[in-house]
């Protein structure tokens, strides 16, 4: 497509009619919210515990096994690099198999979740490796129980940088649901690409952007403000 031919699209793009796009507007924050919030619901709960996982397994941690943590390491380390459009190509077989479709919200969730829970568990990882290894020990001497020493001791002692960590993913699942609209997931993505980009309409384009920043800056504040609460109750 020309230069020409591009200007006339543009030119001839009727003006934004809000009120049959203002329905489609809400319908699509909606299906975005339900996607980044189930996906951090499931990933999130099940990246924490493959996160512990993982930390626990590392050599001198409370459930020491070099295999196990290996091999997880080596799973986690080939999942996370795909990007998420490729991810969803990739898992289409298996997304059909468990959902029954690879068209809609629930067969872009299903990806979501699995590339959300190798995400967070390696989140989860990082930020329960720098918690004081005598805190674990004292934990530990006085006969807490593995799991008690997870629930007690580890996972308050690192529960600072932890939100802002799932506040990190919740921009990443937030990302991943813009591209879920390739497969008919809808969402803001979608709503962007199919009423603002295709239709040359700059300005439901950037409403779509606006509502996403809005999104983050909100996540963001929030997860700020309860890290800095619970560090400095640490303190």
């Amino acid at each position: 497509m020309n230069a020409w031919t591009i200007d006339a699209a543009t030119s001839l793009a009727s003006k934004s009619d809000w009120t049959v796009l203002k329905p489609l507007l809400l319908q699509s924050v909606a299906q975005t919210l339900e996607m980044v919030l189930v996906t951090l619901l499931i990933g999130g709960f099940l990246g924490l515990v493959l996160g512990v996982i993982l930390y626990g397994t590392r050599p001198g941690n409370l459930f020491e096994n070099s295999v196990v943590y290996h091999i997880l390491d080596v799973i986690v380390n080939i999942i996370r690099p795909i990007p998420f459009i490729i991810f969803l190509a990739a898992m289409q077989p298996l997304t059909i198999k468990v959902v029954g479709t690879s068209i809609g919200t629930a067969a872009a969730i299903f990806p979501m979740v699995v590339m959300c829970t190798f995400a967070t568990s390696r989140l989860v990882e990082q930020n329960l490796v720098p918690v004081d290894p005598g805190v674990i020990e004292a934990a530990r001497a006085m006969g807490a129980s593995k799991f008690t020493i997870i629930r007690a001791v580890l996972i308050p002692e690192a529960l600072g940088p932890l939100i802002l960590a799932y506040a990190f993913l919740f921009i990443g699942v937030l990302d991943m649901s813009a591209m879920a609209g390739y497969i008919g997931g809808g969402g803001l993505g979608n709503f962007a690409i199919a009423y603002g980009y295709q239709k040359f309409d700059q300005t439901v384009t950037w409403s779509a952007v606006v509502i996403m920043i809005v999104l983050v800056q909100v996540v963001q504040a929030i997860a700020n403000a309860l890290a800095k609460h619970v560090l400095k109750r640490q303190r």
